[in-house]
């Protein structure tokens, strides 16, 4: 079991004797999409499975909460940040600009991209090395821009 998943284990446990209902059940519904993975791939996640199923998570609750303000539901809104601050606590530790930018760089130069066209070329590079401890969507557009300058 990997160390990322085991933590998670132990504060589930630490939550339930805490009882601490709302952070309980968020590591509960970590919990159950990391198994949810392992049982329909018949694998054992390792930290990179794990992250990268975390980081999907992060994703959809980014998307929930932009739905949400949309719609004026704050309230629904704040429970779902408070969800992305208890995974974040799980994610490897963010990249910098500067970091995400040299990265981005190196896979241009690597690459040898020239234009948006290429961008497929530059994402398969970056995407490995960002993962999980940087925003997708952030990245995607820094790759835009740098191949459009």
């Amino acid at each position: 079991m990997s160390g990322t998943r085991q933590r998670i284990l132990d504060d589930i446990k630490g939550a339930m004797k805490a009882g601490d209902k709302s952070r309980l059940a968020t590591l509960r519904l970590i919990s159950a999409a990391i198994k949810q993975i392992e049982v329909d791939q018949r694998i054992e996640l390792d930290d990179e499975g794990t992250i990268t199923v975390l980081d999907k998570m992060l994703k959809q609750r980014r998307e929930s909460i932009s739905q949400y303000k949309a719609a004026g539901r704050d309230d629904l809104a704040e429970v779902e940040q408070s969800e992305i601050d208890l995974i974040n606590e799980y994610m490897p530790e963010a990249l910098s600009d500067t970091e995400i930018g040299t990265i981005i760089d190196e896979a241009v130069a690597k690459t040898g991209a020239s234009s948006v066209k290429d961008m497929g070329k530059v994402m398969g590079i970056v995407k490995p090395a960002v993962q999980g401890r940087a925003d997708m969507s952030a990245v995607s557009q820094l790759i835009k821009q740098k191949l459009t300058a």
